[in-house]
């Protein structure tokens, strides 16, 4: 598969093969869902907390007598059927997480790859460096591109005038290659690849 580079000005810088056992191959939805959930429970807080009747402020003395009165035995107000004790089976901190195999990972990010391109949502641009770190002139440059919702993948670091000026853009997201993951890739509408990020990816899964 064949792609034009491009500049930050939208000119052109040659082309470049993309390999296509990484951006080739026909997208799964069932591995993409998976990998979705994957990070999306990984991300969860996990903080939801109630009190128990151990933990729920009150006396513990014994308000009815245990035979005679009609109703049923209890030994303080705390427990869960009163109101103000404590919850019965509440949330307490706990992880979300679940773990999914590494060669599925590996592979939903191929596929999320390989949607982008068979789309037709792939950008590559030569490289994504700024000698101002101004947003208005960042959002022209990205104006001529046509990228309105997009990720950018950049090389190993991001450019610091790059990065500052692309940051208060709505919609744009900007990352290192070590950062590239499923969820962004698709919650995007294109995908900006930079020359030294389709180089990383192919070392990454063919090295």
């Amino acid at each position: 598969m064949k792609l034009d580079i491009q500049t930050l000005d939208a000119k052109g810088k040659g082309s470049i093969e993309l390999s296509e056992e990484i951006f080739g191959l026909e997208p799964r939805a069932d591995i993409l869902h998976r990998m979705v959930n994957y990070q999306m429970a990984k991300r969860q807080a996990g903080t939801h907390k109630t009190l128990g009747r151990s933990e729920v402020t009150g006396s513990t003395k014994k308000f009815v007598r245990q035979k005679g009165s009609g109703g049923a035995r209890h030994g303080n107000r705390k427990a869960p059927l009163f109101r103000g004790g404590g919850k019965a089976f509440g949330p307490v901190p706990r992880s979300h997480a679940h773990s999914l195999p590494k060669k599925i990972r590996a592979l939903a990010l191929k596929h999320a790859l390989s949607t982008k391109a068979q789309a037709g949502e792939i950008i590559i641009l030569e490289n994504v460096t700024s000698k101002s770190a101004k947003t208005k002139d960042m959002k022209a440059q990205f104006e001529k591109l046509g990228l309105v919702n997009a990720l950018v993948i950049a090389g190993v670091e991001v450019d610091a005038n790059f990065g500052l000026a692309a940051r208060n853009i709505p919609n744009i997201d900007v990352l290192p290659i070590q950062g590239i993951n499923v969820y962004d890739i698709l919650r995007r509408k294109k995908l900006v690849l930079t020359k030294a990020a389709v180089e990383a990816l192919e070392v990454r899964f063919n090295g």
